[in-house]
Protein backbone atom coordinates (compact mmCIF):
# COMPACT_ATOMS: atom_id res chain seq x y z
CA UNK A 1 0.00 0.00 0.00
CA UNK A 2 1.70 3.16 -0.91
CA UNK A 3 0.99 6.57 1.24
CA UNK A 4 1.67 10.33 -0.10
CA UNK A 5 2.55 12.78 2.60
CA UNK A 6 -0.26 15.83 2.31
CA UNK A 7 1.37 18.67 0.60
CA UNK A 8 0.36 20.79 3.50
CA UNK A 9 2.90 19.05 5.42
CA UNK A 10 5.73 19.43 3.01
CA UNK A 11 4.99 22.69 2.74
CA UNK A 12 5.30 22.99 6.44
CA UNK A 13 1.99 24.71 7.16
CA UNK A 14 -0.60 23.47 9.77
CA UNK A 15 -4.13 22.10 8.54
CA UNK A 16 -7.08 24.43 8.05
CA UNK A 17 -10.00 22.75 9.20
CA UNK A 18 -13.19 23.84 7.44
CA UNK A 19 -15.06 23.41 10.63
CA UNK A 20 -14.84 25.40 13.82
CA UNK A 21 -11.57 24.08 16.10
CA UNK A 22 -13.92 23.99 19.50
CA UNK A 23 -16.38 22.20 17.39
CA UNK A 24 -13.77 19.71 16.08
CA UNK A 25 -12.25 19.30 19.58
CA UNK A 26 -15.63 18.54 20.89
CA UNK A 27 -16.03 15.77 18.35
CA UNK A 28 -12.62 14.04 19.44
CA UNK A 29 -13.81 14.17 23.47
CA UNK A 30 -17.33 13.21 22.43
CA UNK A 31 -17.59 10.70 19.45
CA UNK A 32 -14.37 9.39 19.78
CA UNK A 33 -13.85 9.21 23.05
CA UNK A 34 -16.70 7.59 23.57
CA UNK A 35 -15.22 4.36 22.41
CA UNK A 36 -11.57 5.23 22.40
CA UNK A 37 -12.17 6.78 26.18
CA UNK A 38 -12.42 9.99 27.06
CA UNK A 39 -8.50 10.81 27.14
CA UNK A 40 -8.27 8.82 24.66
CA UNK A 41 -5.87 6.28 26.62
CA UNK A 42 -8.87 3.77 24.91
CA UNK A 43 -11.83 1.92 25.87
CA UNK A 44 -13.95 -0.53 23.54
CA UNK A 45 -11.80 1.33 20.72
CA UNK A 46 -7.63 1.41 20.78
CA UNK A 47 -6.31 4.56 22.55
CA UNK A 48 -5.30 7.34 20.27
CA UNK A 49 -2.74 8.56 22.25
CA UNK A 50 0.57 9.50 19.85
CA UNK A 51 2.66 6.84 21.81
CA UNK A 52 0.03 4.40 20.34
CA UNK A 53 -0.33 6.11 17.00
CA UNK A 54 3.73 6.52 16.15
CA UNK A 55 3.50 3.84 13.82
CA UNK A 56 0.75 5.23 11.53
CA UNK A 57 1.62 8.28 9.41
CA UNK A 58 -0.66 10.81 9.00
CA UNK A 59 -2.43 9.53 6.04
CA UNK A 60 -3.22 6.24 7.47
CA UNK A 61 -4.90 7.66 10.30
CA UNK A 62 -6.75 10.16 8.12
CA UNK A 63 -7.84 6.93 5.79
CA UNK A 64 -9.08 5.00 9.23
CA UNK A 65 -10.94 8.04 9.85
CA UNK A 66 -12.66 8.32 6.42
CA UNK A 67 -12.94 4.88 5.83
CA UNK A 68 -13.58 2.95 9.27
CA UNK A 69 -12.99 -0.28 9.73
CA UNK A 70 -15.01 -3.04 8.26
CA UNK A 71 -15.87 -5.55 10.63
CA UNK A 72 -15.14 -3.56 13.55
CA UNK A 73 -16.93 -0.41 16.03
CA UNK A 74 -15.19 2.23 13.72
CA UNK A 75 -17.01 3.80 11.30
CA UNK A 76 -16.42 5.69 7.95
CA UNK A 77 -16.96 9.62 9.19
CA UNK A 78 -16.40 10.66 5.67
CA UNK A 79 -20.23 11.45 5.40
CA UNK A 80 -19.69 13.36 8.34
CA UNK A 81 -16.28 15.05 8.17
CA UNK A 82 -14.85 17.37 5.61
CA UNK A 83 -11.56 16.18 3.77
CA UNK A 84 -9.91 19.15 5.73
CA UNK A 85 -11.53 18.25 8.76
CA UNK A 86 -10.55 14.73 8.91
CA UNK A 87 -7.04 15.82 7.90
CA UNK A 88 -6.84 18.40 11.06
CA UNK A 89 -8.14 15.66 13.17
CA UNK A 90 -5.04 13.18 11.83
CA UNK A 91 -2.59 15.52 12.17
CA UNK A 92 -3.39 16.55 15.94
CA UNK A 93 -3.96 13.06 17.04
CA UNK A 94 -0.68 12.09 16.02
CA UNK A 95 1.01 15.05 17.76
CA UNK A 96 -0.66 14.17 20.74
CA UNK A 97 -2.75 18.00 20.85
CA UNK A 98 -5.88 16.70 21.52
CA UNK A 99 -4.95 14.35 24.63
CA UNK A 100 -6.09 14.84 27.90
CA UNK A 101 -3.01 14.36 30.97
Amino acid sequence: MLFTVPSALLAGEEFEPSSNLADLENFVVQDCGSCHGLTLKGGLGPPLRPENLNHLPEEAIAAIIREGIPGTAMPPWKPLLAPADIEWISHQLKAGRLVSP
